[in-house]
């Protein structure tokens, strides 16, 4: 049941991004009178699940959930139909259109997918307000990791800036130190300033939970079951652990290293509750987790601000562009040869597996729609960036040769299109089969 709601929340959210970025294509070429040929939800290679045919395009779902497209009459696209390019422009075709009217097609799509996001986190924030984990005010000590320490971080240290800027939010400050490249902190009474090192962010990356290296030290009493196995096994909120498997526990941070390394096995857990010591087989998923938390000793620090319409907007739209720039800063991961971020980039199937979904502590499960919509709107700033990287197949090759022609005066040789966009196509194509490709291959060797 969780894998087909996961499955049916990733087809929807695609097909709502797909659907508006291609309308982001169409409409602004339907307003220049360009003939726009083909209108598709997902990809059809040999054929195509429904199709229908209304006035001069046709409509249709492909059966291959990657994406979709537009196919726009005397463009070179991704479809490499170059016939009716070899016969004179026709008033009706795009490269007949001015450069000014071909950028805005080609620029409508991305547009699109940011006004999505925008709107999408306008309309989260004012109808359920902002949580804000204010780090300022928080007294409870810090955990450093083992890749913390090695990124430069000390014990004690009180951080004070991330690359000369103060982060507010304590829930965002971990992403924000892992895509930094200088930490201030207060040490020993004084101000030091040091570079974080790539080693402990790649120690840091490669850990299931990135963000683990900083952890508020807290007291472990449990306040949150979200796992039925949990309850079934004995577990009440309350319960205080003292140990788990023998190791003695003194803050709820060293409880999940011990657990980590047993998963898909069982535990021994030792709690008190109500001044009796009991003895409790904990099972362990096959993620590592044992579906406990102690988090609700942070709520004193939480912040609950609610917005006007006016403010949700303004809101939405700073959500928005900071959505962008981390998705900027964690690109330039994927390409670290220290840190090796290529290797957590995952296709379809990893997306699928990371959809969120509200589990119930009976063990059922359903659709956290805030938790979908906030997906939706992160994945439509992704899109609209990568659609953005200046490659031959997408919108940002087409964007960068109209620009081009703008600015010299004469247009790219068609010969030269043509082979751009054979080249990106090809890139692209074997991307997507490494990316897929990777996903499978971590489900192989029990690394999904």
């Amino acid at each position: 049941m969780e894998l087909a709601i996961k499955i049916f929340q990733f087809i929807l959210s695609i097909s709502i991004l797909v659907i508006l970025h291609e309308l982001g294509h169409f409409l602004p070429a339907k307003y220049f009178k360009t003939k726009v040929e083909k209108f598709y939800l997902f990809f059809d290679p040999y054929f195509s699940l429904v199709k229908k045919k209304i006035g001069e395009t046709e409509y249709g779902i492909g059966w291959l959930p990657f994406g979709g497209y537009v196919k726009i009459a005397g463009m070179v696209d991704e479809s490499m139909d170059t016939e009716q390019l070899k016969q004179p422009a026709q008033p009706w075709e795009f490269r007949a259109k001015p450069a000014w009217q071909r950028l805005i097609i080609m620029l409508g799509g991305v547009t699109v997918n940011f006004f999505l996001a925008w709107l999408i986190y306008s309309c989260l924030i004012g109808n359920n307000g902002e949580n804000i984990f204010e780090a300022e005010r928080m007294t409870t000590p810090l955990h450093y990791t083992e890749a913390a320490k090695k990124m430069g971080f000390q014990d004690g240290d009180k951080i004070l800036k991330v690359d000369g800027k103060t982060q507010k939010d304590f829930k965002k400050l971990a992403l924000d130190i892992l895509l930094s490249d200088e930490i201030t902190v207060e040490r020993g009474g004084k101000e030091v300033t040091f570079h974080t090192n790539d080693d402990g962010k790649a120690l840091a990356f490669n850990d299931p939970e990135p963000k683990s290296f900083l952890t508020p030290r807290l007291i472990p009493v449990i306040d949150t079951i979200a796992f039925k196995e949990a309850s079934d096994a004995g577990l009440k909120v309350g319960d205080k652990i003292l140990a788990v498997n023998n190791k003695p526990i003194t803050f709820f941070d060293e409880v999940r290293p011990i657990v980590v390394p047993f998963a898909g096995k069982t535990i021994d857990l030792k709690v008190s509750r109500n001044a009796e010591i009991l003895d409790l087989k904990m099972p362990v998923s096959k993620e590592g987790a044992i579906g406990i938390n102690a988090t609700k000793q942070l709520d004193k620090f939480n912040n609950h601000i609610d917005y006007n319409f006016g403010g949700s907007i303004k809101r939405g739209f700073t959500l928005t562009i900071e959505s962008l720039t981390y998705q900027i800063k964690q690109f330039k991961l994927i390409f670290n040869s220290k840190v090796q971020g290529y290797k957590k980039v995952g296709g379809p199937l990893a997306i699928i597996k990371n959809m969120p979904v509200d589990k119930a502590q009976d063990g059922s499960v359903s659709i956290d729609w805030t938790a979908f919509w906030s997906f939706t709107a992160m994945f439509s700033v992704w899109l609209a960036f990568l659609n953005l990287i200046p490659i031959p197949g997408l919108d940002g090759g087409h964007v960068i040769f109209t620009l081009y022609e703008m600015i010299v005066g004469k247009p790219v040789p068609q010969k030269v299109l043509e082979n751009a966009q054979m080249v990106g196509v090809i890139f692209l194509l074997g991307l997507m089969l490494l990316i897929f490709g990777a996903d499978i291959f971590k489900i192989i060797t029990n690394k999904f």
